[in-house]
């Protein structure tokens, strides 16, 4: 399911534009190379050594958001049916335990859906204009708040262990600010759906050909994959 065909119109086939002299190998060279492009600075998601860009700080929202938000996006290309968790791995540059954790977090909330065996994987379970960027961080933070307050206020030394009334009046003024920044937040990402991102990120025609490709042919090689397990063991010479 995604939203992007009726926007996009036919695509472009791979065998004609800037990807018209590749073979089915090159495929698979030119999307790692595309990924590594992506990913050489990042941190690594499980260890946490840093890269460039981790000399920042630490976000509010981990790395498994943005590797999340990747991954549904992804999922609205056209002519993908179903992608599994350790193609989007792959794909991403993500260690496919770090996707492995990601990916039920999703289906949990009902984003994507999966299906068993060799042609199975991950699809998007509603449309992409029904699914949120907050569904996403949600799913994968689990509501995670901008600010806990702790009412410090009344800790005061100075009061003895009795603070005052006027001490503790009302909302703490501190937490209301960081409430309505919250609030805020929230509500923009609300807001802004997986059709609106996907309508922003704009993939020529011949990626999303090749894409598509690449998808496929990994589908391909499971089965062909399996299919040679088969005949092998039907034709093991049995043990006498």
């Amino acid at each position: 399911m995604n939203d992007r065909s009726h926007r996009r119109g036919p695509l472009a086939s791979s065998s004609s534009g800037p990807y018209r002299h590749l073979t089915r190998d090159d495929i698979g060279r030119v999307m790692n190379s595309t990924v590594n492009t992506f990913t050489s600075k990042r941190p690594d998601p499980v260890t946490g050594e840093a890269g460039e860009q981790n000399q920042r700080g630490v976000s509010l929202y981990g790395v498994q958001v943005e590797y999340g938000l990747h991954c549904v996006l992804w999922l609205t290309a056209h002519d993908v049916e179903r992608a599994s968790s350790r193609d989007l791995a792959d794909l991403q540059g993500v260690p496919p335990a770090t996707m492995a954790k990601i990916m039920p977090k999703l289906e949990k909330a009902g984003i994507v859906d999966s299906r068993d065996g060799i042609a199975g994987g991950y699809a998007l379970a509603r449309p992409a204009s029904d699914i949120t960027v907050l569904d996403v961080v949600d799913a994968i933070e689990g509501g995670k708040r901008l600010f806990d307050c702790k009412e410090v206020r009344r800790g005061c030394v100075l009061f003895g262990g009795q603070p005052p009334a006027w001490s503790a009046k009302g909302v703490c003024g501190i937490h209301a600010v960081m409430r309505r920044a919250e609030n805020r937040t929230r509500a923009e990402l609300v807001r802004t759906s997986l059709a609106d991102l996907a309508e922003g990120v704009r993939w020529p025609p011949q990626f999303e050909a090749l894409f598509a490709s690449w998808i496929k042919d990994r589908a391909a090689s499971r089965n062909a994959s399996r299919v040679a397990a088969v005949t092998k063991a039907r034709t093991r010479p049995r043990e006498t």
